[in-house]
């Protein structure tokens, strides 16, 4: 009995170890190896694409393990690295595939603030892989001074193509029932349910959106390496081609190895130039400055839920919680030595109720005197748009996907389906016939289907939102201030979530 409660005993403190103590040890391990060090006297500041980009940096400490930086992150670095002059210049590793349109348009220009201010750089590809928006990758790397290519790596940048996976014809197969409301033609995000096809409205804007971020992309590249843009859109919708005739054609500058390109750019600033890591660098003027707050950055990335996200977990991703982003407007919108509000969205929409609770907290802010610029990121759409809407003003790049304000409600009814497997699926109510609206026995009834279709007119027909605040837990003591919600300017700010609801935006 003994050995047993010793046996015991060393089971618990194992997994005291390993759920407190293990966490613990690489929290702190974090935090110490992010302790920046000198900036060497010649610094050339790597940033390395490969490992994925977000817009914005993650709300859970833990969600960012193992994850890539993000577009503010790093146009904030190099913005403050403008400025230092042990900074020379910045060496760029770029995807092999394809990404995010507006996150490489907000890079570039970046890139292009950064060579102006007299640094150099330089961005160097393993090759260009036809996968995602691929041009976008192209156009980023045209940005620098001088673009490398691996010998004997792929240049197969010749366009930008998408493929819908359509469910209707497995569904008819089985017997599974999709049953939904919608508002309008151009919400297509239950169209793979609906249909075996693209209809002629989806097909339109797919092909809209594509040819937007090819051509814009393009025409980016083509003025950054001084050439032609009709030339160069021919050039490369004729690929792919070998990275020898990538460069006779001169689509790059030069051919190499990372190693021989990185060393390339090192030898213009002497045998002391060093690399240093853009996400490890920190100017000495800016360490522990303490600045007034005067515009206020509240940040906001992914779906949008209610809720405020305590119980997302550790693998909670990017996403907007709405009562996180409203008390950072609020809380921008009384504290006095705020001016303005910096509004960045990254989201393609999410709950229309959420999105509502938003847009309040917004025009609360603008009731109180302060102007709202929204800054638009990857995408702004849906909800994503209407909590956009009523800033003063709204800044998005030329390829960010924006608007569709749609609306869309309904189920999977998987009743007959499970029929055919001998499985019967049956639904009790007590009450009215709407609470059993969105069991999966069967598809809506007339009446239910009508409640809905109301539902989905009033969250669709315009003018909808208002200034109202709505009722956030307020409690004595419980007062949040801007640590960590609203923060100022270049600083970082707020976030997120993911979730599906019965109405989306």
């Amino acid at each position: 009995m003994k050995q047993f409660f010793i046996t015991i005993a060393g089971v618990f403190v194992g997994l005291v170890i390993f759920f407190v103590g293990l966490p613990f040890l690489l929290i702190v391990s974090a935090i110490g190896a992010a302790r920046p060090e000198p900036t060497p006297a010649a610094a050339v500041l790597t940033l390395d694409l490969r490992e994925g980009l977000s817009d914005q940096s993650a709300s859970n400490p833990f969600a960012s393990f193992g994850a890539g930086q993000s577009v503010m992150e790093i146009v904030r670095t190099l913005d403050r690295a403008e400025r230092d002059p042990k900074v020379k210049g910045l060496f760029i590793r770029l995807p092999e595939t394809g990404m995010a349109p507006a996150a490489a348009e907000e890079l570039a220009q970046a890139v292009h603030d950064f060579r102006r201010a007299g640094k150099r750089v330089t961005a160097h590809s393993q090759g260009f892989l036809p996968v995602g928006v691929i041009t976008a990758t192209y156009r980023l790397g045209a940005a620098a001074d001088e673009l490398w290519l691996q010998d004997g790596a792929p240049f197969d940048a010749v366009g930008v193509a998408s493929e819908e996976v359509f469910l209707k014809g497995l569904f008819d197969r089985y017997g599974i029932v999709p049953d939904f409301e919608r508002r309008a033609e151009y919400k297509n995000a239950v169209n793979p349910y609906l249909y075996t096809d693209f209809t002629p409205e989806h097909r339109e804007a797919t092909l809209s959106w594509l040819g937007s971020v090819h051509g814009s992309a393009v025409a980016a590249a083509a003025r950054d390496r001084r050439q032609d843009p009709a030339a160069m859109r021919t050039i490369l919708e004729a690929g792919p081609y070998l990275a020898a005739d990538a460069r006779a054609r001169r689509l790059v500058d030069q051919l190499g190895q990372v190693e021989q390109a990185e060393e390339a750019l090192l030898d213009r600033f002497g045998e002391d130039a060093e690399l240093v890591e853009l996400s490890a660098y920190e100017p000495a003027e800016e360490r522990g400055l303490n600045r007034r707050p005067t515009i206020a950055v509240v940040e906001a990335e992914g779906p949008i839920l209610t809720g405020d996200g305590d119980s997302a977990g550790f693998g909670a991703g990017q996403t907007i919680y709405s009562d996180v982003i409203a008390r950072a407007l609020y809380d921008a919108a009384e504290d006095e030595s705020v001016k303005a509000v910096v509004f960045r969205i990254s989201s393609p929409g999410g709950s229309a109720t959420a999105s509502d609770q938003i847009l309040a907290a917004l025009n609360g802010v603008k009731k109180a005197g302060k102007p709202v610029v929204v800054s638009m990121g990857t995408y702004a759409a849906s909800g994503g748009y209407w909590i956009a809407s009523q800033a003063d003003r709204i800044v998005a790049q030329p390829s960010t996907l924006t608007g569709s304000i749609g609306v869309f409600g309904g189920k999977l009814a998987i009743g007959p389906a499970l029929e055919r497997f001998g499985v019967n699926l049956e639904s009790v109510r007590v009450g009215g016939e709407f609470a059993s609206a969105y069991q999966a026995e069967s598809g809506f009834t007339p009446g239910q289907r009508a409640a809905i279709s109301a539902q989905i007119d009033q969250t669709y027909r315009p003018g909808r939102g208002g200034g109202a605040r709505p009722g956030l837990d307020r409690r004595p003591g419980a007062r949040a201030g801007l640590g960590g919600r609203a923060r100022r300017l270049r600083n970082g700010g707020c976030r997120r979530q993911a979730a599906s609801q019965d109405r989306r935006r």
